[in-house]
């Protein structure tokens, strides 16, 4: 139980995750059930990449990530301080290069979209909230 007391946020969301892959698989895209496996597909695969992402990956300004130390110069110190974002950039260009090349009434062509729309959410979330703040936020006051 040690592991689930450590990781249980993770297991949980990747579960669910699963979850919604597995009904999708199995359901008629057709149908608002259908679309809504689909959609959750989408909403939970972000959900799955932000706590992750925010585990393993840093992103400089960022309150939630963890401390950088600086380690490196130059591009290499760039790519170590920005991965989070770089991470949902590169993966983002796959996602969109396998969304534009999906046929457009395929069962898989709208989670694709819908993922694809995710990524560049999270990637503007990630980029915008390094500089804007929001009142009321507890990361916000940490910057006030």
């Amino acid at each position: 139980m040690q592991i689930f007391r450590a990781h249980g946020l993770s297991i949980v969301t990747v579960a669910i995750f699963a979850l919604w892959f597995v009904l999708y698989c199995f359901s008629d895209p057709n149908t608002h059930i259908g679309q809504f496996f689909g959609n959750a597909i989408a909403d939970w695969s972000g959900s799955v990449v932000i706590i992750l992402g925010t585990k393993f990956l840093l992103e400089r300004g960022s309150h939630e990530s963890r401390k950088i130390a600086r380690r490196h110069g130059g591009l290499a110190g760039f790519l170590h301080e920005h991965s989070l974002l770089v991470f949902l950039a590169v993966t983002g260009v796959v996602w969109a290069i396998v969304f534009w090349h999906s046929p457009t009434n395929s069962k898989w062509g709208q989670v694709y979209g819908n993922i694809l729309s995710e990524w560049i959410q999270m990637a503007g979330l990630v980029f915008l909230t390094k500089s804007l703040i929001e009142r009321g936020s507890t990361e916000s006051k940490q910057r006030a």
